[in-house]
């Protein structure tokens, strides 16, 4: 039964069972024909009193990391330092999953009455009419601050920029009066990856909109789980609206402006109406214009975004 179960490690590699589902059943049949006659609720029983359990697979084992990973989080860690200490914003910015808008399962338990739980759909297919949530955050590390942009369109870097403009002028500038510089940690995909062109166009757009010097600095590719927001922001939200449908983006939006926690965390959510056409395309002209100014660490990963000069004013 060994040999069968973990035919790697401890028996022979060509096992009956080495491509097939090792249910009790299936064992129970393989040791029948090999002369060995059983149930299978027996060989659950000698399973069990072999150590074996039913068990999931476990994410352990990561690909292969990139030989200036740790360099860049100390870089990242280090520029968040000096525009803290130097009283400008620092946000980490991310899109959290899609969810479906309907009555649909949602993770989690929620207290009910005994034996009346939520009757939700059976099959989890997109209602056209009702559509997908997507909320896009921004976290403001120092003050524990999150901002959520709940779009129903699609996942863009244009769409990620506007969420970015929207917590500005709804709390980054009163926040932060005096700011002239901005900056933002993210992933290294998504609607905010670094070989992105619109995603620097977009934010060209914006620093000459506000007159913002943005800097952005990218975690390293494969460490998205590292990102301040996925923790610090989304974590709450999705437990705060655990176990309930998600029924509307008006349910969306009050769930997320809802949450809170211990420690003092606060969240504003808005829902975004607008449209974010997938595959824009922008021009080697369009680009040109963007001043991106490189680090000389890593300045695919670092940049900072300068918005354009002020024209001076005419002699009197």
């Amino acid at each position: 039964m060994d040999a069968l179960v973990d035919p790697d490690s401890r028996g022979d590699p060509m096992s009956p069972l080495r491509w097939t589902c090792k249910s009790t059943g299936q064992l129970a049949l393989a040791l029948t024909r090999g002369g060995h006659p059983v149930s299978a609720g027996t060989v659950g029983s000698l399973l069990r009193e072999s150590g074996y359990s039913l068990q999931a697979n476990v994410k352990t084992t990561e690909g292969t990391q990139h030989p200036e990973r740790d360099a860049q989080f100390r870089y990242l860690n280090e520029q968040a330092r000096q525009f803290r200490d130097a009283g400008l914003p620092v946000v980490s910015v991310d899109a959290k999953k899609k969810e479906l808008i309907g009555e649909f399962k949602n993770v989690g338990r929620e207290w009910e009455p005994k034996g009346q739980p939520v009757a939700v759909k059976v099959h989890d297919f997109v209602v056209p009419e009702l559509g997908k949530a997507i909320p896009y955050g921004v976290y403001d590390l120092a003050r524990d601050v999150g901002w959520i942009n709940v779009g129903q369109d699609h996942d863009t870097a244009t769409f990620a920029v506007e969420s970015l403009r929207r917590w500005w002028h709804g709390d980054g500038a009163p926040a932060y009066p005096g700011a002239d510089q901005l900056l933002i940690c993210c992933d290294a995909g998504g609607s905010n990856g670094y070989r992105l062109r619109l995603w620097k166009y977009e934010l060209g757009r914006f620093a000459s909109e506000t007159g913002l010097a943005v800097t952005v600095c990218h975690l390293p590719p494969g460490t998205s789980k590292w990102n301040k927001i996925e923790h610090r922001l989304f974590s709450h939200i999705s437990m705060n609206w655990r176990g309930r449908p998600l029924t509307s983006h008006e349910v969306v939006v009050n769930l997320i402006g809802a949450t809170t926690t211990r420690t003092g965390l606060k969240v504003h959510a808005e829902h975004d109406l607008g449209t974010y056409p997938i595959g824009a395309k922008v021009t080697d002209a369009e680009l040109a214009v963007v001043d991106v100014a490189a680090h000389e660490f890593q300045g695919e990963w670092n940049y900072t975004i300068i918005p354009p000069s002020r024209s001076p004013e005419p002699a009197s």
